[in-house]
């Protein structure tokens, strides 16, 4: 779909999903967008046809609606890999799916950077246990920390990442600093002062009236809370800096040519906006963006002019002659219908049009909108065609 075919106005650049996946410098592909637009869906058709082109791939899904794990044709994903089966493998290509555990991803970090007794220490303390399973910015950054892992290992060629719906756009990519400020700030740390002993920094701390502010926290949080919390920082005291370096790790390698974005969005008007912040987002902190997919796109009046279809003015005038003169209704609300897709697909190539005109760099490939959801290996394949074959 061009971006104009009338208005004189710069042909949309299509992005070419295929050299994209098939390049063997491409391995990781991060599909970000707002909640709703199909991230999970373009995420597995993606890591679908790269498996079917012949590159091992690994798709890792933090959608906990399992729309991905039934749609793969597997009874369930957690946070160890599987594979999938039923894909073409003719091409020497496999395919492995995992959902992230949020918590257990957290376990595996704390277990892989402190001693058997630190580790025992820190997975039973309560505000741990709080902490790894609802604190605000958790989820996103250990999307970030298995991202890093599964790079490590290496085992893939290609990483496939549907990141986390999130109310602000990009939220995944503060998240790590977010959560390392939190681990090494002043609070936390001066939180750890009671049971600390001797050395000159608990003096410092009791001269600066540190008896006053952890009893008035003590007030807020509770004793008992106080006391979890810095029995946790404690324990923790050796793996803080581990958050940070590997959050900067990570995020390096987020902005390394070997990664690329894709921006999945719908044309709807709330979307595109989301849309154009992460485009804007992703190229003010110099990640490299691949392009932009438009999910949900109504398509026939893209063709209407050239195929003969009649336009949505022309299908409600003849439906409209229809039923004046009383003729059949039926063929009445079959025009009305085609109008309707008519006038919903002109509002859709119009706001993509907006977008083109807002970012003429970024290339584009659409998807159609489909009758039913994408539950199984057909419908992901039909997804993986639309995207790769665009008029």
């Amino acid at each position: 779909m061009s971006t104009n075919r009338g208005g004189g106005s710069r042909p949309r650049t299509p992005l070419d999903v295929d050299a994209l996946i098939d390049d063997p410098r491409t391995r990781i592909v991060v599909c970000c967008g707002s909640g709703g637009v199909g991230k999970t869906t373009t995420a597995a058709a993606l890591a679908l046809r790269a498996a079917e082109r012949g590159r091992d791939v690994v798709v890792l899904t933090i959608d906990p609606a399992r729309r991905l794990a039934q749609s793969l044709g597997l009874e369930e994903l957690d946070n160890v890999p599987r594979p999938v089966t039923g894909i073409d493998t003719g091409a020497g290509g496999r395919l492995d799916a995992m959902m992230l555990d949020m918590k257990r991803t957290f376990d595996e970090v704390v277990e892989a950077h402190s001693s058997p007794e630190k580790a025992e220490a820190i997975l039973s303390n309560p505000f741990y246990q709080a902490l790894s399973s609802s604190f605000a910015g958790t989820q996103e950054y250990m999307a970030m920390e298995k991202l890093g892992q599964l790079r490590a290992h290496d085992e893939w060629d290609l990483i496939v990442v549907d990141t986390p719906p999130s109310r602000s756009a990009l939220d995944f990519l503060d998240a790590p600093d977010r959560l390392g400020s939190f681990l090494d700030g002043r609070f936390i740390r001066l939180l750890t002062g009671p049971v600390r002993t001797g050395g000159r920094g608990y003096l410092r701390l009791l001269s600066a009236g540190f008896g006053w502010v952890s009893g008035t926290v003590s007030k807020v949080l509770g004793g008992e809370l106080l006391q979890d919390v810095q029995t946790f920082v404690t324990a923790m005291d050796t793996t803080f800096g581990g958050f940070r370096e590997r959050a900067e790790q990570t995020y390096a390698l987020l902005q390394r040519a070997e990664t690329s974005f894709v921006v999945v969005a719908t044309p709807e008007p709330d979307a595109l906006r989301e849309a154009s912040y992460f485009v804007e987002r992703l190229e003010r902190d110099g990640m490299p963006l691949a392009g932009l997919v438009l999910n949900r796109v109504h398509r026939s009046a893209c063709t209407a002019a050239s195929d003969g279809a009649l336009t949505e003015e022309q299908a409600r005038a003849a439906a409209d002659r229809l039923t004046a003169d009383g003729g059949h209704g039926l063929a009445a609300s079959l025009l009305r219908i085609r109008a309707e897709a008519q006038r919903r697909a002109t509002f859709d190539q119009r706001r993509a049009q907006r977008f083109d005109a807002a970012h003429p760099h970024v290339p584009v490939t659409t998807s159609p909108a489909m009758a039913g959801d994408v539950h199984n290996l057909a419908g992901l394949r039909t997804v993986s065609e639309s995207l790769s074959h665009q008029e």
